[in-house]
């Protein structure tokens, strides 16, 4: 008689039973794939459920949408119990653009849309032609004519009246145009063969990234000035963009240095078994391939200098930020401080998840 041997017991896993619904099977796979990780996710959901439900008790179902002009009695009335967003339809316009004339306030608006699509057009392939170059350069002097103005029949408005959204897209879209190609100069120049080159480089980059971006701000704002002729002043709002410019092109310098480092070094001898000039080796070989590899530690770097914009109140220069905390100083909305950042938040994070979101797309087509 043929003895009968037992099969083995299944693997734990393969005896679970399959299951055909996707949105339990994710569940099952992400969230409560063992005991403990069941129990901790229901505990994290059972606080995010409270922290929506809370929100939204405060923030719509209490909340006060608007009110009579200036008048914030009704806000009053709610005060802990619903948030007061007729605040921003109140403030909204000294918010975006600060104190530029009430009546011309559609200059800056008009700027902000011009900024807006150039970034759009900007991160479209089809549009990396040299004339994208070209559409930068009368765009951005359409803006500085929009907000100066003293041309075209415009009033001309000063860089003090200046402040909002517009400064700060203004500071954030300069300083890292010019601080992308400076970095890049840094980036090569650390890794050059010549000594006086590669020192200044290094000096600089140490130089910088030594010290706090308020501290080169204030030395631009405060200090520059005494250093130069009797006379001969500066505007305000350029030199804190010079300062911006410097400190982004230190960093992103690093940031460039680390992608150079990573393409093989077969690239480099490839390029000069071509003949290649030295320029040429890194604009058609090198850079394309280390800027691959940097993608998402230098669009860290951009959404980093987009919010340390705001560091330019020290120096008196209103950005967004800055108006919205000087929005609040009237009386009468004093204590509804929380809706107004909610809402400057919410302005941040568009832009910087838009920059996020695009970065993740230009990394997944470029490693194809």
């Amino acid at each position: 008689m043929t003895a009968i041997t037992d099969i083995p017991d299944a693997p734990r896993a393969a005896r679970r039973p399959q299951i055909s619904n996707p949105v339990l099977r994710w569940l099952r796979a992400n969230l409560f794939s063992s005991i403990p990780n069941g129990i901790l996710s229901v505990v994290l959901l059972a606080i995010l459920a409270k922290g929506v439900f809370s929100f939204v008790q405060w923030g719509i179902a209490n909340a006060v949408w608007l009110t009579p002009a200036n008048d914030s009695s009704a806000c009053r009335a709610v005060r802990g119990v619903g948030a007061c967003w007729a605040i921003i339809p109140e403030k909204y316009r000294f918010i975006l653009f600060g104190t530029y004339p009430f009546d011309e306030q559609w200059r800056p608006a008009l700027a902000v849309v011009l900024f807006i699509a150039l970034f759009y057009l900007s991160t479209r392939r089809a549009f990396w032609r040299r004339e994208l170059v070209y559409l930068w350069i009368g765009a951005l002097a359409l803006i500085s004519a929009l907000m100066w103005g003293g041309v075209f029949g415009l009033s001309f408005v000063s860089q003090d009246r200046w402040g909002g959204l517009p400064v700060t897209l203004i500071l954030a879209t300069f300083g890292l145009a010019c601080g992308f190609p400076l970095g890049i100069l840094v980036a090569l120049g650390r890794r050059s063969t010549l000594p006086a080159i590669r020192s200044l480089s290094v000096l600089y980059v140490e130089l910088i990234r030594g010290v706090p971006l308020v501290s080169l701000l204030f030395m631009a704002s405060v200090m520059f000035p005494l250093f130069m002729p009797s006379g001969f002043n500066i505007d305000k709002l350029l030199r804190a963009q010079i300062a911006i410019i410097l400190f982004a092109g230190a960093y992103l310098a690093e940031v460039i240095r680390g992608g150079l480092q990573a393409v093989p070094r077969g690239q480099y001898e490839a390029a000069d078994a071509l003949g290649l000039s030295y320029w040429r080796k890194h604009r058609l070989i090198v850079l394309p391939q280390a800027i691959r590899h940097v993608i998402p530690p230098l669009v860290n770097t951009f959404i980093a200098f987009f919010k340390d914009t705001s560091l330019v109140l020290i120096i008196g220069i209103f950005d967004l930020l800055t108006t919205a905390k000087t929005a609040i100083i009237d009386p009468a909305w004093q204590q509804f401080s929380v809706e107004v950042y909610i809402f400057v938040a919410a302005i941040y994070f568009v832009f910087c998840f838009a920059m996020s979101r695009y970065s993740r797309s230009l990394e997944a087509t470029s490693g194809r």
